[in-house]
């Protein structure tokens, strides 16, 4: 008797990529809670951010996290509290304020980090480096694709 055929694969991309994307969030979210440090995958992009540019102004973070800058507001805002960053006046322009990791900030990045490395591990497990290249050059397509800003008309 011969073998069942192969399944087509699933190319519903938009739904993959959607439910690929709240599968590894929660799967974050969860680790970090079991972590026990409080943070948050939004507040760990922000350490990392910072960790390569401690004092960026509060609106180039939110540029480079792709956060609206009202959402970033509210996040360093939560993050001032759990003493992880702190706003400084920028010395050029005092209507300026910059973002500065405090050391339990750069404590925090540091463990965040290790558990990046895990995570990565595991999203590519099983996979060649080629397939994992073509992955990351299709998913760094679509912020040329899609960029930010209104849909076309």
């Amino acid at each position: 008797m011969p073998a069942p055929p192969e399944p087509k694969p699933d190319r519903r991309l938009v739904f993959l990529l959607a439910a690929g994307h709240r599968r590894v969030q929660r799967w974050i979210e969860a680790r970090l809670a079991s972590e026990g440090n409080g943070l948050t995958s939004a507040q760990s992009g922000v350490l990392f951010y910072l960790g390569a540019a401690d004092g960026a102004l509060i609106g180039e973070a939110a540029e480079a996290l792709d956060l609206a800058p009202s959402a970033m507001t509210g996040l360093v805002d939560r993050m001032t509290r759990a003493g992880l960053v702190e706003r400084r006046s920028d010395p050029k322009d005092g209507r300026a304020l910059r973002l500065h990791l405090t050391d339990h900030g750069r404590a925090a990045r540091a463990e965040a980090k290790a558990g990046l490395a895990h995570l990565n591990t595991h999203l590519t497990e099983g996979f060649t480096d080629d397939e994992i290249a073509v992955v990351a050059r299709w998913l760094s397509s679509l912020q040329t694709k899609f960029p930010k800003g209104d849909a076309p008309q």
